[in-house]
């Protein structure tokens, strides 16, 4: 999953920062190595947390300028 800028974020386009890619992690705790190791120098623009859409989620860029948003969706009972 990948997203454009948002333009609520009030950010001008750089290169690195036009799009956001998207892991889809397995876990919370994988969630969790991937954002301290991604975030690690650079800026962390939504902490983790979990969210109203059922997912524990957060958004980073890393020390190169790319952003990153780290998402785990929790199991829904069917």
């Amino acid at each position: 999953m990948a997203t454009d800028l948002l333009e609520s974020m009030e950010q001008k386009c750089e290169p690195g920062n036009c799009v956001n890619l998207c892991i889809q992690a397995d876990s919370e705790e994988e969630v969790d190595k991937l954002f301290k190791d991604l975030s690690k120098g650079g800026k962390v623009d939504m902490p983790i947390n979990k969210t109203f859409w059922g997912a524990y989620f957060g958004m980073c860029k890393d020390k190169f300028g790319v952003s990153w948003m780290i998402n785990y969706v929790y199991p829904q009972n069917q």
